[in-house]
């Protein structure tokens, strides 16, 4: 099945939910105007379906490999990548200070979605590489900026983020990465990382990895932790990569899916000759390495829509083609069933709610960059709700992909499978979605004494019509306010559920919106009718699931405990 990039798609949401358009208006994003934001998607979807689309199944099949020399990705990815880099595709959102474009971050959203939707595996790369980028601009010092981010910006070297170790997952603190002062403003670095996506590979000369670990005397838990860039290669004194850094890559991971993404175990500084320089000062290293993560939290709820809109395409392309059954008295394509009908539209409906809602933070994180304070707090708010929900639709849509092929979807050859392997993984990196709904109860819910939140759930509220989706809205608020001032376990009991709740709510105001704004506008019929269509699903059958969720949100934790852990193997 070929792959469509979806441009007329985003370029409706950025202009009626990120709203770009207006951001061209300010000085920093001038240059962002409706016909260079036309030709960048168009040039990215051209590309992703030449270059990155048709390496897709051999990424899954064939994946990559470690060798003698490190990983070896599979037969062309190099040079795909090498053409991504070529094709100054790596710069649209970087500094223009370093060699990028500075297009607005809703823009490089578009973008990445693109190339994640034609090959998902590869397009791990940049995604982390722009995380190391946003750590960079905002603590390193401007040598280092010089001498890395005009690299990273162009792609021409990739980025990677090393946190977790065998032993410290979730729990930060308890990591044991040691960073030594040699004296001359380098550090030694020992210790072994876990589950460093893109850890090695032969796209690039160089990797740039960021690495947490522990200074001497550093107190204990996150509060003593440091920040530190780690090249593969040092750099010769031309600033090019030149002898090898005593990095090694242990192994790496056999996983259910993104086999084109090289998930590696490192071991930094076996034979002590493994050397870093700290960002930031000792100590800022979690504060860094947010920046970094929360960047990439955003863009993994992307990858959820990525992940959605491919199989939402391959099982359209599938359910046309398809002949089984009868309908009127004649053969028909399976789209004319009714219940294949009820799953194509919760498809689409499902990946356009998600890509409107991480594309609505990504707008307000440009209103951020301008200086608007109140975006940069919704941004805050709306960032667990992206990833986790993002994800999770992610994973709801590949899963009636594979339903709409039948049995065909569960065999390899179709591809429907490969979506659901490689979606999985997303509501677990980068913070598990359980991590995010306590971050949103925990954190989130109590910016500026709840009213972050309420602002949100009040904007909401003066745009919406539906009655069913104004009740969801006042639910949200309901149960938000009541969490406000319950005790911790009781919040986190319900954190899940109202996570869903607040984001379906969110999802269905985006959509009542577009459906309205799609009813008066002109273009193309068929664009327009189905976006009306999808709007009006929706809110009509989606929306009142959540009201469901009322009951677990609003429950105390007690039920959760009312056994022993002994009693869950009974």
């Amino acid at each position: 099945m070929s792959f469509i990039p979806a441009t007329a798609e985003q370029r409706f949401v950025l202009t009626h939910i990120a709203g770009v358009d207006a951001l061209a208006d300010s000085e920093r994003f001038g240059h962002a105007t409706p016909d260079m934001v036309e030709a960048v998607l168009d040039g990215a979807g051209a590309f992703a379906a030449g270059e990155w689309a048709p390496l897709d199944r051999a990424g899954d099949t064939v994946g990559a490999r470690l060798s003698g020399e490190g990983v070896v990705m599979p037969d062309g990815f190099r040079a795909a990548y090498q053409a991504y880099v070529e094709g100054g595709w790596g710069t649209i959102g970087a500094p223009a200070d370093h060699g990028g474009q500075a297009m607005p971050f809703a823009i490089a959203s578009a973008v990445l979605e693109t190339l994640g939707t034609a090959n998902m595996g590869l397009a791990l790369c940049p995604t982390l590489t722009v995380g190391a980028i946003e750590a960079l601009m905002h603590h390193g010092s401007p040598e280092q900026q010089a001498t890395w981010l005009p690299h990273l910006s162009s792609g021409a070297w990739t980025g990677t983020m090393n946190l977790t170790e065998p032993q410290a997952g979730s729990d930060v603190g308890a990591l044991r990465t040691r960073a030594e002062p040699l004296g001359d403003g380098r550090w030694s670095i020992t210790g072994t990382k876990i589950y460093i996506s893109f850890g090695d590979h032969d796209l690039t000369d160089q990797i740039v990895h960021l690495v947490l670990a522990r200074t001497p005397g550093a107190p204990a838990g996150t509060k003593g932790l440091s920040l530190f860039l780690v090249p593969k290669y040092r750099l010769s004194d031309d600033g090019t990569p030149g002898a090898a850094n005593d990095i090694r890559v242990v192994s790496i991971e056999h996983k259910m899916g993104l086999h084109a993404s090289p998930t590696c175990v490192l071991s930094f500084g076996d034979d002590g000759a493994c050397h870093g320089e700290l960002i930031g000062h000792e100590g800022g290293g979690i504060a860094a390495m947010f920046t970094m993560m929360n960047n990439a939290r955003l863009n993994v709820g992307l990858q959820g829509v990525q992940v959605a809109e491919r199989a939402t395409q391959r099982a359209v392309a599938y359910a046309r083609d398809r002949v089984q059954g009868a309908r009127g008295g004649q053969p028909v394509a399976i789209i004319e069933h009714p219940d294949v009908r009820r799953m194509l539209m919760r498809m689409k409906a499902q990946t356009q709610a998600a890509r409107a809602l991480v594309y609505l933070a990504a707008g307000k994180v440009d209103r951020a960059t301008l200086g608007d304070g109140d975006a940069r707090k919704r941004v805050d708010l709306l960032t667990p709700l992206a990833k986790a929900h993002g994800t999770d639709i992610g994973n709801e849509v590949a899963s009636l992909g594979i339903q709409v092929h039948g049995g065909m979807g569960y065999i390899e050859e179709t591809g429907a499978a490969q979506h659901f392997r490689d979606a999985r993984i997303t509501p677990i990196y980068e913070g598990t979605n359980g991590i995010q709904a306590a971050d949103l109860v925990g954190r989130k819910l109590g910016l500026d004494n709840g009213g972050v939140f309420l602002s949100h759930i009040a904007d909401m509220r003066a745009d919406a019509r539906d009655a069913g989706l104004l009740a969801l809205i006042d639910a949200c608020e309901e149960v938000g306010r009541q969490l406000m001032t319950a005790d911790a376990d009781d919040r986190l009991a319900a954190s899940y559920p109202f996570l869903t709740m607040v984001s379906v709510a969110t999802c269905g105001w985006l959509m009542e919106r577009q459906g309205r704004i799609a009813a008066a506008a002109d273009g193309d019929a068929d664009f327009l009718a189905q976006k009306q269509a999808v709007a009006r699903f929706y809110v009509e059958q989606i929306v009142p699931e959540a009201m469901g969720l009322k009951a677990a949100a609003t429950a105390r934790a007690d039920a959760l405990y009312a056994i022993p852990a002994s009693a869950f193997a009974a």
